[in-house]
């Protein structure tokens, strides 16, 4: 049973899990490229090691949110890392004793982030109630869930960084493996749904559905598909996650390889981006109900995404593409505290963890196909011309929401005036 915490205590306790899960998994994505390389794998080998890292996190979202439903909200966060810390710590056993083949590390990293998008629907779901309990704003509470997780790229990129080019490798997934469990043990003591009823225990869901496993998956694939602004708002975040799949877990890497000096910088530059990341959620959190969503939200997504591909599209020094990443990470900041609080104003609270899972899926879909394509293309083209190709398209595509249309459904619902005592002889006329 989880520790007994007071209401802002248990808000914190999972924001702490978010924040040690994500660092996990960002040290996961600066190890596994340069694994890969240290066997002598090209730059497609790496392309194909980041399309197997993400096509799980596509199949677990559809799949594992109605499945979260059922197994707990609590218990579906300690699971998920539980899974991610053991087949991480795998790869450094097998490689140190029997081996690792090519084939062996792509499962292994293929059923590691299988459960990461169940468990961070998990967390999400929690979200709302803490807040609640806890007195704080549903945009401010989204946008320090946002900023944990911007933090933990802030620590977790810099951190792999050192352990890949001090320890190697495989000491730094090993290394990995730990926080995974870190996360999970302080779930398991810490975290619980806000005000657990009298039947219930601290680690059970909160709605437990009555219809069956694929009806719940196929009632919030229709909620979904119907939705005009979530039909719109998948299409546009698909295209950019791809975008930025390029970017983050192919082309980054190899630009540090080639111009950067390795490891060490890319962890620097990520670290940047997740910095100003960091920073750019968590102001945005206490000014977000002040500034219109729609316009806010265009301006910040053009600027995360091009001084950040820019930069080294034209072979610019690291000082530059620090520079850079600070712009777009701070931008950056702003882009999933408005959305995720659009998300929970929208999706009814029974669905949250399905629609999540289908939300996530839809959006990252195009992800393991960016990152295999920019594999191919700076085998192709060179890494330079890439970025700048990804840039342009990037810029083209964010601009979509001053279109209208759906897009206006962004804006924050108008309060719906309080009636007030109507005068007795009006009323009877």
């Amino acid at each position: 049973m989880a520790a007994r915490l007071s209401p802002r205590g248990r808000l914190r306790a999972l924001l702490a899990v978010q924040v040690v899960s994500r660092i996990g998994n960002v040290v996961t994505t600066v190890s596994v490229p340069f694994a890969v390389l240290a066997r002598g794998g090209s730059a497609t080998d790496v392309g194909i090691a980041a399309f197997m890292a993400t096509v799980p996190i596509v199949l677990g979202g559809p799949f594992g949110g109605a499945l979260v439903e059922r197994i707990g909200f609590v218990r579906s966060s300690i699971g998920s890392d539980l899974i991610s810390g053991v087949t991480l710590l795998a790869m450094p056993v097998l490689a140190w004793t029997v081996g690792l083949p090519f084939w062996a590390l792509l499962a292994l990293v293929f059923v590691s982030g299988l459960f990461d998008m169940p468990g961070e629907s998990a967390r999400r779901v929690l979200l709302p109630g803490l807040a609640t309990d806890a007195g704080v704003s549903l945009e401010r509470a989204v946008g320090h869930f946002e900023a944990s997780a911007r933090l933990s790229v802030l620590v977790g990129a810099p951190v792999g960084g050192v352990l890949v080019a001090v320890l190697g490798p495989m000491p730094a997934l090993a290394c990995t493996a730990l926080a995974f469990g870190g996360a999970a043990l302080l779930t398991a003591l810490f975290v619980r749904p806000a005000v657990p009823s009298a039947h219930t225990s601290d680690t059970e869901p909160i709605v437990v559905s009555e219809a069956g496993y694929w009806r719940d998956i196929a009632e919030g694939f229709r909620f979904c598909v119907r939705d005009p602004f979530f039909r719109l708002i998948i299409a546009l975040v698909l295209v950019t996650n791809l975008l930025d799949a390029a970017r983050s877990t192919t082309l980054l890497p190899l630009y540090a390889d080639e111009r950067l000096g390795g490891a060490q910088s890319l962890g620097f530059v990520t670290g940047t981006f997740g910095g100003a990341a960091f920073l750019g959620s968590l102001v945005f959190g206490y000014v977000a109900h002040r500034v219109p969503r729609r316009i806010t939200f265009v301006v910040c997504f053009v600027l995360a995404g091009g001084p950040s591909l820019v930069a080294p599209a034209l072979g610019l020094a690291l000082p530059w593409v620090l520079g850079a990443a600070a712009v777009s990470g701070l931008a950056a900041g702003a882009l999933n505290p408005i959305l995720g609080a659009v998300e929970l104003e929208r999706i009814p609270e029974h669905m949250r963890a399905r629609v999540f899972g289908l939300l996530g899926a839809g959006s990252w879909a195009g992800i393991p196909l960016g990152g295999l394509l920019a594999g191919v293309a700076a085998d192709g083209l060179g890494v330079s011309a890439t970025f700048g190709i990804v840039a342009a398209i990037y810029t083209v595509v964010t601009l979509a929401p001053l279109l209208g249309g759906s897009w206006r459904l962004m804006e924050r619902p108008t309060p719906t005036p309080t009636p007030t005592p109507a005068d007795p002889a009006r009323a009877s006329a």
